[in-house]
């Protein structure tokens, strides 16, 4: 259950990279390297190839991996979904364009599950294949096993078209479960 978690943060994560930085730059009163090397507007997010992707996220000494088939509109979503979900959570939520990636950093409050501040590193073309590595530490979690400092990596590889019979939205976990991302509360229009 930890890891299915992990990759729902991993999903945010990527989709987090919609928030515009530069502004958050500007209220504390630091320059960006986006701000700095971007003279029109904010920075566009990653947007991973339409296709079937499989994801493996390795935290703790736990892999889960998974497979997601998505489609333009599926990762505009994800997208839009991520920085609604992450907005009135997390007060700091820094993305900086670096060179073949990103940097991240948030500070969120997740009310009982506590404070959770991450830095991390996404690389990688976002068509064929990305790494995102990130550390969190949590403090203040009603449970006290979330508590501490938790490495995380996951990969994604692009495999090309999504299967006959998926559907945009499809994610399949070990162990037979499917579930639709666009059916997820939130995701729907």
């Amino acid at each position: 259950m930890r890891m299915v978690a992990v990759l729902g943060v991993s999903l945010l994560a990527l989709a987090a990279c919609s928030k515009k930085d530069d502004k958050t730059a500007a209220a504390t009163g630091e320059a960006s390297p986006a701000a700095a090397s971007a003279s029109s507007g904010p920075m566009a997010p990653p947007k991973r190839k339409p296709g079937l992707w499989a994801q493996t996220a390795t935290s703790q000494g736990s892999t889960q991996s998974m497979t997601l088939c998505l489609d333009e509109a599926t990762e505009a979503k994800l997208t839009v979904w991520g920085g609604q979900a992450t907005a009135d959570m997390c007060p700091k939520n820094v993305i900086t364009r670096t060179p073949g990636g990103f940097t991240f950093d948030s500070e969120c409050n997740l009310g009982g599950a506590g404070k959770v501040v991450t830095k991390g590193v996404a690389t990688g073309d976002f068509n064929s294949k990305y790494v995102i590595k990130a550390t969190s530490v949590t403090t203040g979690s009603s449970m006290a096993q979330a508590n501490g400092t938790h490495d995380m990596e996951m990969t994604g590889e692009w495999k090309g078209a999504c299967p006959a019979g998926a559907k945009p939205g499809d994610m399949s976990l070990p162990g037979g479960v499917t579930m639709n991302i666009n059916q997820i509360a939130g995701m729907k229009k």
